[in-house]
Formats: C-alpha cells, structure tokens, sequence
C-alpha cells in the first residue's frame, strides 16, 4: 500500500493547474519524463486491452502556434505557457492491433462493421488513458491541468490528417504555480456519489 506522502502526492494534494511560473524553462519537461509517464499509463487496463490513446506531446514553439488557433479564449493562454501540452487522442484504427494486444481471442471481429461500438470504446478506453496519464505525471512529481474548451475538428485537422486519429483531451504538464490556486472545490461525498448493495 502506498503511504501517505505518496498518496497526498496523488490525490489529496494534487491540484489542476492553470497557471505555470515565468521561469519555467529552468524546469523543463524533458523526452525522458514524457517517456516515463507513457510507460507508466499504458499499463493501466482498458478492455481487452484495445489500448486506443495516442498522446501528441506538444512543446516546441512551432508546435504551440499550430496548437493555439484550436483553442478556446479562456484556455489559450494558459496552454501556450504551459512547458508541454499532451493532445490526448484515440486511434479509431485501434482493432488492427487487436491480434498482437489481445492474441489469446479473435477481438479484432468483434469491431468489425460496427463503427458506433469502434468510436464508443475508443473513447471511453483513451480517456481512461489520459486519467492514467495524469495520475502517472503526478507521481513523477509534475503538474497537470486537463482540459476541454478547443475546437477538436481544428486540433484533428492540423495534427492527425489523413489519419483515423481524433482528439480526446488536452493535458498541460509542468510545474505548476502554486500561489495561482484557489482553494480546492467541493467533491461528493461517498454517501452522495457512492452506494453498496
């Protein structure tokens, strides 16, 4: 079991973060720490094993200014200044790699000619994907803010072209300002959200 530091580190003290210091450059986000944080989410479970993500990590100023269009007013800045921004998307080609991801059954035919059960459980298994990928960033020792608010069409026209890729999620990732917090909003109790039968 985890202890308590780990687990504040986590959940209890972890936050979304909107806002990243001005020197983040003295803390960059390495390709080393994006490959940690891939091999750590991609071994989180997805239904047999269909493993749908594709993470476009977003960091060069090049990238930023294709990225910036897609987004939404409110989160244009605070994507911009974030040290990286993962384009958490789904493969809706995912069954091809069905017989090397799932070999023991035939699950790629359980797709086939059923586009609404392809879109559906490539949703729902990449964003699982991408709450492992924030969970993985956290433990690292990073920061996230997760987000909507972007014109998907514009990200999947700019980005993944000629492709079956779409967008899911933006995460920014970084070392987060903390003194840009406010205090953590209300969750539902387990008696509010939860019940045992």
């Amino acid at each position: 079991m985890l202890d308590s530091a780990a687990l504040d580190l986590i959940f209890r003290d972890a936050r979304t973060f909107t806002a990243w210091p001005d020197t983040w450059q003295d803390r960059e986000v390495g390709d080393d720490q994006l490959r940690q944080i891939w091999d750590l989410a991609r071994l989180g479970p997805t239904s047999s094993n269909c493993s749908p993500a594709r993470v476009l990590f977003v960091r060069s100023q090049q990238a930023r200014q294709r990225l910036a269009p897609a987004l939404d007013d409110i989160n244009r800045t605070k994507t911009l200044e974030a040290p990286v921004t993962a384009i958490l998307a789904m493969d809706l080609d995912f069954p091809e790699k069905l017989p090397y991801l799932f070999p023991h059954a035939d699950a790629k035919a359980w797709f086939e000619g059923d586009e609404e059960n392809v879109r559906s459980t490539a949703f729902r298994n990449s964003s699982l994907q991408g709450a492992y990928l924030i969970i993985a960033a956290r433990a690292l020792g990073l920061d996230t803010g997760p987000m909507s608010g972007f014109d998907n069409d514009k990200v999947d026209a700019e980005f993944f072209a000629g492709t079956r890729i779409r967008s899911n999620f933006l995460i920014n990732i970084g070392y987060g300002n903390r003194a840009s917090l406010f205090p953590r909003h209300p969750r539902l109790s387990f008696d509010e959200a939860c019940c045992i039968l």
